[in-house]
């Protein structure tokens, strides 16, 4: 993701009126008014575990039908018009025929509690004060109800709008775009549009969210000993687009030699936390970073890549672990922009590298599932990546005379927005409320619906510069920035649809 240094200097400065008087008012009042309610709201919707269920639709899973029911609920108490679709929610204000598009989504990804010092699935506001910590806070569910209280807002002062303001909450974006894209067929969205999922100032270019799939087949070495240290393990990664921050090894008879080795290897690694434990003949590694989103992975310590290198330092016998970690560190190392592999890095001048991480290494019934996690900037092919990639793959399998299992690739489009007529509204709104002058669009790793929808940029909720929490076992928005994010929206609406 490229990023902006953090230039703002008060949260609430207000260097001029590049916004118009009355959008000023109604944003103070907005936080006036509504910050307790926001906070308890975000409280309300944190508490369901929207992830996605095989087999389930939001209309089958009782979390997300508690979810949508406080949706309701919360949009009858706001004056606000609420209509369920199913996978699609929309939540509006005003009846005109020309509309502003605000789009979000209310799934969220996994998390893991044991990584977390309270349920991520409760409102943690006093763990770290000034945070509000919780799988959904900054993605997006925060947004949500940013979004909700600004047209409450902007409801209370009765003024009169030119535009419909409606904000759509998609229900799985983060599994599935496949309803989103059957509902778009017969719904005509608004044709300026707003996606609050992403950062600011304002993103006009992201990257297409692409992987590299495949099993590493079930192998034993004919040479492996009852007496010769094996890798009999080699795991991490909770889902797709995270960055790991746990991975795990098993040795069989590492002799205390090995074991000196390995623990002297693990303090040179910057950022990584081990434990070993000894289990009769069994050496367990358990490897812990940081996790990150992983369309920013230098915003994290993947724990799989540097696991990978730790036991580079031993040549293993030849067994399904073992070339799985001499997969992830022959091909892929400690890079992030795909150095190693083959000749599929390169960048684009607006958008940066293309990015790659490997998020889910999985011992199975047939061996070992790898998932890598790529996102790809203008300037290369579908097709000349696919290439370049199988050819990497086929190199790599020849020099270890194993054959890959199932491999699947995918290259998505990277998406730049040109022209779009509310660019300079929005800029002018994060300029008034920061203090940042001058500031400029930017390009992202991550993809968001924005690709879908006529006209649309991303605003926000994250800061520039400041490190991106969604997807991560520490996922916040500040106080000050849940306020700060209500102010620039109510502005931004009320700018752009009067």
């Amino acid at each position: 993701m490229k990023r902006l240094p953090l230039l703002f200097t008060a949260l609430f400065s207000l260097p001029s009126f590049a916004v118009e008087p009355q959008s000023e008012q109604i944003s103070h009042y907005a936080v006036a008014h509504y910050a307790d309610e926001m906070v308890t709201s975000l409280q309300t919707l944190v508490k369901f575990n929207t992830v996605a269920v095989d087999g389930k639709t939001p209309d089958t899973n009782p979390e997300f039908i508690g979810f949508k029911d406080e949706l309701k609920s919360l949009s009858q108490q706001l004056g606000l018009d609420y209509v369920d679709h199913g996978y699609v929610i929309l939540i509006g204000l005003g009846q005109q025929s020309d509309k502003l598009g605000i789009i979000t989504h209310g799934d969220v990804q996994p998390a893991n509690p044991a990584l977390w010092q309270q349920s991520p699935y409760e409102l943690d506001m006093t763990s770290e004060p000034g945070k509000l910590i919780g799988r959904g806070t900054e993605d997006d569910k925060g947004a949500i109800v940013t979004a909700m209280y600004a047209m409450k807002s902007i409801k209370d002062h009765d003024i009169k709008l030119n535009r419909r303001i409606e904000l759509m909450v998609y229900l799985a974006e983060e599994s599935d775009w496949t309803p989103l894209k059957t509902f778009l067929t017969t719904f005509t969205p608004a044709d300026i549009n707003i996606t609050i999922d992403a950062e600011y100032p304002v993103v006009t270019a992201e990257k297409g969210w692409s992987k590299i799939e495949f099993v590493i087949p079930k192998v034993t070495d004919a040479t492996v000993t009852t007496q010769r240290p094996t890798l009999n393990q080699f795991s991490g990664g909770y889902f797709g687009s995270q960055v790991p921050q746990q991975a795990q090894a098993e040795i069989s008879f590492a002799d205390q030699k090995l074991i000196n080795q390995l623990k002297q290897q693990a303090t040179t690694q910057q950022g990584m936390h081990y434990r070993f434990e000894l289990q009769g003949s069994r050496l367990l590694i358990f490897a812990d970073g940081k996790a990150a989103h992983s369309s920013t992975p230098e915003d994290g310590v993947n724990a799989v890549t540097h696991l990978a290198q730790l036991l580079a330092i031993h040549p293993w016998p030849k067994t399904t672990a073992s070339l799985t970690q001499l997969f992830i560190h022959e091909m892929v190392g400690m890079g992030i922009y795909a150095e190693q592999f083959g000749d599929i890095a390169y960048q684009d001048d607006f958008m940066g590298p293309m990015s790659l991480a490997p998020t889910i290494v999985k011992a199975g019934e047939k061996g070992t599932q790898v998932m890598i996690n790529l996102r790809r900037p203008l300037g290369k092919t579908p097709e000349l990546l696919d290439s370049q990639a199988h050819a990497a793959l086929d190199n790599w399998q020849a020099k270890h005379q194993v054959q890959l299992v199932g491999l699947e690739t995918y290259w998505g489009e990277p998406m730049v927005m040109k022209d779009a007529p509310q660019l300079d509204t929005l800029l002018d709104v994060f300029a008034h409320f920061t203090g940042v002058e001058n500031p400029q669009p930017v390009a992202i790793g991550g993809s968001t619906n924005s690709k879908l929808f006529p006209n649309a940029l991303s605003f926000g909720p994250a800061m520039p510069g400041v490190e991106y929490t969604g997807h991560t076992e520490h996922e916040f928005i500040t106080y000050d920035q849940f306020m700060l994010n209500l102010k620039m929206y109510t502005a931004a609406f009320i700018e752009l649809a009067q």
